[in-house]
């Protein structure tokens, strides 16, 4: 969803449920340099506060993280949390490429949630439907008027230019996926508060969905379910994770049910494309976020799918010096989204 066109020099802004993350990247061509990154945890309640209050103390926060990571830029590249945008994938009659904006639009009203006039939104032309070959496949997404309003507000009242909006899993694909790669992937990316998950092929998102569980909620398990205050159940679950052997498997039995609930979704979603797209199948997965941190959990989707897991890395297409690799490989899970919005090219 880009608002100015041309420009060249922006930054990524990552406005997490939990935490600000921003990248600047130097260059033009297929791999780019790191010039800036920046984190700041900030105050769950502020990320998505419709409080006044909480927007200025949200702004202020945005306003230091780019101060303090000295950006060369007011132009920012901005992803919007996937539980604000609908997107689908529709099947739409041939059309002139002059009038498939018109065509889209019209079609629009009986496919996303929320009324038109109080819609931006935006698409992407895939190709050939797999469904019927006399019609063309149209990723299409929706964001409600207000909150782009809101969010459009609140940076420029720091002196910013927003360029983009992007939700926030098409700038995880484009980070986590090489360029190249046509083979159906899954990317899955474990947020505080939910889930980010998106199947691309052939260079383009067939399914992207929001699922609300989140490292919150398996924390929450395991605080309840092994009766521990908050702090000793991050410990534990960040050492044991889904680990049988250690601690009993205390850990893994309290935290298996939530961790479930994610992996049923995970399920539904590959069904889902496997029936959209029968000849073609899901060769890999690759997570991100708490999904990549949690022990043992990328093993436990790989016994369970029978597919290969790798942790994403999200510098993989950026230049950096070489005595850098441990610092950002230390925090690649961290910076997807960030990232993602960074490499965009229009």
């Amino acid at each position: 969803m880009s608002i100015l066109s041309g420009v060249t020099s922006f930054f990524g802004l990552d406005i997490g449920s939990s935490s600000l993350r921003l990248v600047e990247l130097r260059g033009s061509g297929q791999q780019k340099v790191l010039a800036k990154y920046a984190y700041v945890p900030i105050d769950s309640k502020l990320a998505l506060s419709e409080s006044k209050g909480d927007r200025s103390k949200l702004a202020q926060a945005i306003a230091d993280l780019a101060s303090q990571a000295k950006v060369s830029t007011k132009n920012v590249a901005v992803g919007i949390p996937s539980s604000k945008v609908f997107t689908t994938i529709a099947d739409m009659e041939r059309v002139p490429a002059n009038e498939l904006g018109r065509a889209i639009y019209y079609q629009a009203d009986a496919l996303i949630p929320t009324p038109l006039n109080e819609s931006k939104i935006d698409w992407a032309l895939i190709g050939d439907s797999p469904a019927d070959k006399t019609k063309v496949e149209v990723l299409l997404s929706s964001v409600p008027n207000s909150f782009i309003e809101q969010r459009l507000d609140l940076l420029e009242s720091i002196g910013l230019n927003v360029v983009a909006f992007e939700p926030d899993n098409l700038a995880l694909e484009r980070a986590l996926i090489p360029p190249g790669v046509t083979a159906p992937t899954l990317v899955l990316d474990m947020g505080a508060k939910g889930s980010d998950l998106v199947i691309s092929m052939d260079g383009a998102p067939r399914l992207t969905r929001a699922i609300p569980t989140g490292m919150e909620s398996v924390l929450r398990a395991a605080s309840q379910n092994l009766n521990v205050d908050d702090k000793q159940a991050e410990q534990f679950v960040f050492k044991f994770g889904l680990s049988k052997d250690k601690l009993e498997g205390q850990v893994h039995q309290a935290i298996i049910g939530t961790v479930d609930t994610l992996t049923n979704e995970v399920d539904k979603s590959i069904k889902f494309f496997q029936t959209r797209y029968p000849d073609r199948k899901v060769e890999k997965i690759v997570v991100s976020g708490g999904a990549a941190t949690l022990p043992e959990f990328p093993l436990y989707l790989a016994n369970k799918f029978g597919l290969n897991v790798e942790i994403g890395n999200a510098w993989h297409n950026v230049a950096f010096a070489p005595e850098r690799q441990n610092e950002l490989l230390a925090i690649s899970n961290q910076f997807s989204v960030a990232v993602g919005l960074a490499e965009r090219t229009e």
